[in-house]
């Protein structure tokens, strides 16, 4: 997570959405850098309002806008099916070696995923408190070159986008009927992301 407190501006790190890489290039520029633990680096709206935003109106009278990426609903997935295939992840309960895409896919829909597949969801990432006012922007993850013109605006600065923890290439196939089971279970999933910018 990053915060431009001059910009009055966040940028929530939603997983598998490249904020690896937006950290690496404006770190020396954001007034606030949150990498570690993941709990913090990955906090989610809701998280964020409770904590961070109450911290900025008690102390400074001012809020920040938020804003996330948000990646299509299957390529998501398939950035975390290929993420979990590294090596050092063998023999743990997060790895998917073995599994094909198809089997991960029709795992996550299940009531209770199994550790491999249990990655939540970016709507429920997203997702505001009761009282909370939610995120301001929201882009979509293919759309890089909209969320640097943002940026480059809003911070008034260049930047050079690294390409940061790039999963392995493997193909992701998944049969019609797991895609359009998907495609019905996680329609707020795809709405969320026909929503951004």
């Amino acid at each position: 997570m990053l915060v431009f407190y001059e910009e009055r501006l966040a940028l929530l790190s939603v997983p598998k959405t490249g904020s690896t890489a937006y950290q690496s290039a404006l770190k020396d520029r954001a007034d606030i850098v949150v990498s570690g633990p993941t709990e913090l680096k990955h906090a989610n709206m809701r998280r964020f309002d409770r904590f961070y935003q109450t911290m900025f109106k008690k102390l400074f009278d001012t809020e920040m806008e938020v804003m996330a990426v948000v990646r299509d609903p299957i390529d998501w997935l398939g950035s975390w099916y290929r993420y979990r295939t590294r090596q050092e992840l063998n023999n743990h309960p997060h790895s998917t070696q073995g599994l094909d895409f198809e089997a991960f896919v029709v795992a996550h829909m299940q009531k209770s995923p199994p550790a491999c597949a249990d990655v939540g969801r970016q709507s429920e990432f997203l997702m505001p408190r009761s009282n909370g006012a939610g995120v301001s922007h929201v882009f979509k993850y293919e759309n890089q070159g909209t969320i640097l013109d943002f940026l480059r605006n809003r911070l008034n600065c260049d930047i050079q986008l690294p390409q940061e923890n790039v999963s392995p290439k493997l193909k992701l196939e998944l049969s019609k009927d797991t895609d359009q089971q998907f495609r019905s279970l996680f329609a707020a999933e795809f709405a969320l992301h026909q929503s951004a910018e």
